[in-house]
């Protein structure tokens, strides 16, 4: 049994939606409050209302663009402003465009840097002073597969942006450990989100046989790793890295699952 977040001060960026959102349901649904993040003031109202229904703790939103180390400190200003502190940084905005490599621009590897890796360095930095304050600071890093373990053609500069958040992560880790905050990070696999979806039923279809449990992940799979990295429990644990995969990493050919 877990020590309840109930009432600790949760932020997650990019929590409008997709896996974010998912993040954000499972701290509300234990009675944290929960400031999500992104850059799009409709979708963060809608996503609010949402969360908001059943929830045990509140909601709470704030327009930010996290590649804008302006937006992060400011973000964190909210967050210590409406609930007095901070507790949990779920650092967890990312983009994913797919473009080749031989077509890749300047901007393009900008956006995805900007959002993805400075995006999680300045969110943390920016919650540093309050996560001290709070003396069980959390850091939760959503990375991913692609990048770190795996890669997949279109994603190279995705794939590049995650195997870096685990970099920083390392580092982070020292330095964070005299201010008794842990930072930890998640690798989720494939998840049904909005943003699969997208990639078209074929895709999701040839992905599903590449996976050892036949399914995607859900994001309560991964609000559910949050919700273990957050708790006190937890406090001895900094600088790792949890995959969230259903085994996808673990064939070493499809081969592998033939028969299973």
């Amino acid at each position: 049994m877990f020590t309840p977040v109930k009432s600790r001060s949760v932020i997650v960026t990019g929590g409008s939606k997709g896996i974010g959102k998912g993040i954000a349901r499972a701290f509300v649904r234990e009675g944290a409050d929960v400031l999500i993040a992104a850059r799009d003031e409709g979708t963060l109202r809608a996503a609010a209302a949402e969360l908001a229904a059943g929830a045990q703790g509140r909601v709470e939103t704030a327009v930010a663009d996290v590649s804008r180390v302006e937006d992060c400190r400011r973000l964190a200003e909210t967050a210590v402003e409406r609930f007095g502190g901070i507790d949990v940084l779920c650092a967890n905005a990312g983009v994913f465009p797919d473009k080749p490599l031989a077509e890749l621009t300047e901007a393009d590897v900008d956006d995805v840097l900007g959002c993805n890796l400075k995006g999680t360095m300045f969110s943390v930095q920016a919650c540093m002073e309050a996560l001290e304050a709070s003396r069980h600071g959390r850091v939760v890093v959503t990375s991913s597969i692609t990048g770190p373990i795996t890669g997949y053609p279109g994603w190279s500069h995705y794939g590049a942006s995650k195997a870096a958040q685990l970099g920083f992560l390392r580092t982070a880790a020292i330095e964070l450990a005299p201010r008794q905050i842990t930072i930890n990070a998640i690798m989720p696999g494939n998840i049904a989100t909005e943003g699969l979806s997208d990639m078209g039923e074929d895709y999701i279809r040839a992905t599903e046989a590449c996976i050892p449990q036949h399914r995607l992940g859900s994001v309560d799979d991964i609000g559910n790793a949050a919700l273990f990295f957050a708790s006190d429990e937890a406090g001895y644990i900094t600088g790792q890295t949890l995959v969230v995969d259903g085994g996808q990493v673990l064939p070493e050919s499809p081969a592998a699952l033939e028969g299973i």
